[in-house]
């Protein structure tokens, strides 16, 4: 369907707009050449610092729900049925633009701002919940990545009990899609951060805190 190729296309566009990477090339620095290579908000709170990782966060969840936002738009009246899937599918495509856009050789940041962008557009309440989970878990554990990673699992499990539950009012083969989608994303959240969970398990990871240098 042409229309979700469209909103594929749109998302990767704005998520073509790489917060840290502005910041740092305003720091007269490549983010991407400190701390884990990443560019994404842990590294800019890591390299920058609080104010530098709080406007990657903005940025970087802000262009999701931008993208989204340009797409009900658009096709409020058309699909209105199955705009759920078509956020779904807009959000993928700002993922995909920030974890791997092409003028930076692909090497971008690992999703979880966007993702909760994501969320936010897709089901402001859900999302609310799965910020909430992520703060509780990032200020008992102070890990990044398990708290982002926990969430996720959670959102998928919820994504597909809420659209059986008649939430999002799609007929099954659309919610279905929606499901493969929220899989593939959750699987490319492990993915990225398959270096973490290896760390994690071997006790390596590194700690992040918001009141001290990170080391």
């Amino acid at each position: 369907m042409m229309v979700k190729l469209i909103c594929l296309v749109i998302g990767y566009c704005f998520g073509l707009f790489q917060t840290s990477y502005i910041i740092g090339r305003i720091n007269h620095t490549d983010i991407r050449e400190h701390g884990s290579g990443n560019a994404g908000t842990t590294n800019a709170l890591r390299t920058f610092g609080l104010k530098a990782g709080l406007l990657t966060l903005l940025g970087d969840c802000l262009k999701c729900v931008l993208a989204s936002l340009v797409v009900r738009l658009l096709f409020r009246e058309k699909y209105a049925e199955i705009m759920p899937l078509l956020v779904m599918i807009t959000s993928t495509g700002c993922i995909l633009g920030h974890n791997f856009p092409f003028y930076l050789g692909f090497r971008g940041g690992k999703g979880i701002a966007a993702s909760l962008g994501l969320f936010l557009s897709f089901d402001w309440p859900l999302g609310l919940f799965l910020f909430g989970l992520f703060l509780v878990l990032f200020f008992i554990t102070h890990y990044v990545s398990f708290s982002a990673l926990t969430a996720y699992v959670v959102a998928f499990f919820a994504v597909i009990v809420f659209g059986e539950m008649g939430r999002y009012g799609m007929a099954r083969p659309d919610r279905i899609q929606m499901y493969v989608l929220m899989g593939a994303l959750t699987v490319l959240a492990f993915y990225q951060h398959r270096g973490n969970i290896k760390r994690l398990l071997q006790g390596t990871e590194k700690k992040t805190y918001l009141k001290k240098k990170n080391g």
